[in-house]
């Protein structure tokens, strides 16, 4: 193995976590744009994260962001990320969150944000799915 390619296969996790920074970042600009409040990113706990909390009108709206570089790719689009046990994880999460919030709230909705960029980094999609699970 050659040094370059040592290099390249270092610098991937680093590109996945631009990748999702910059998935986040686009997705807390989507939801301001539509009016919604940002209350939280990044919220954790010993049982997982919210990527983003936020408010529409009386509704606490718990985002989950995944996030795709050119289109689909050998693990499936961004939307197909988010699996069964994923939207488990993030309902467990959420029930912490409230628990430690003390939020008043009857409505909460999970979302997912699905962003594909283009191969420059641009977004070539971004698709909101409210109450997807």
């Amino acid at each position: 193995m050659d040094s370059s390619s040592s290099k390249r296969r270092l610098a991937r996790p680093d590109l996945r976590k631009a990748t999702g920074r910059a998935a986040e970042e686009a997705a807390a600009r989507h939801l301001e744009r539509r009016g919604y409040g940002i209350v939280a990113r990044n919220w954790r706990c010993r049982t997982g994260e919210l990527d983003l909390i936020a408010t529409d009108g009386d509704v606490l709206v718990i985002a989950e962001v995944r996030s795709r570089r050119g289109g689909a790719s050998r693990f499936g689009t961004a939307i197909e990320a988010v699996t069964p046990r994923k939207c488990a994880q993030v309902r467990s999460t959420a029930q912490v969150y409230l628990a430690q919030s003390r939020r008043e709230t009857n409505k909460v909705r999970f979302d997912v944000i699905a962003i594909t960029f283009t191969p420059e980094g641009g977004i070539e999609e971004l698709k909101h799915l409210e109450g997807a699970f």
